[in-house]
């Protein structure tokens, strides 16, 4: 059994089951967001939602913005160049923190 099963994604507006108002609310900003064309397109939006959610390894959204990257037009070349752009960032953003090990280092002495 997988734990996360990929039909799930058409569940999600249940998670409003008990406060409705606020998963509405949620939805329309998501939407508003997401599934529109303003300074960036949809396209690119969709691109930057793709490269998130590996970053942040969300399987439901892998399948949800892979889909929508096809369907706005972006080819397997741009998506992949995405992922490589969120995993290039996540490297990054784990290696400046040793900085602060670097203050800590240099505080002990052990510099």
């Amino acid at each position: 059994m997988n734990y996360y099963e990929s039909n799930d994604l058409s569940r999600f507006a249940e998670v409003g089951k008990f406060k409705k108002d606020l998963m509405d609310k949620f939805f329309e900003y998501y939407t508003s967001v997401t599934n529109t064309d303003g300074a960036l397109t949809k396209r690119e939006k969709s691109l930057i939602a793709l490269a998130v959610a590996h970053s942040k390894q969300c399987p439901y959204c892998i399948d949800a913005y892979t889909t929508q990257c096809l369907e706005t037009g972006a080819d397997p070349d741009q998506m992949t160049e995405a992922v490589h752009v969120a995993a290039a960032m996540e490297a990054g953003i784990t290696l400046v923190h040793a900085v602060q090990m670097h203050n800590a280092l240099d505080k002990k002495g052990a510099l």
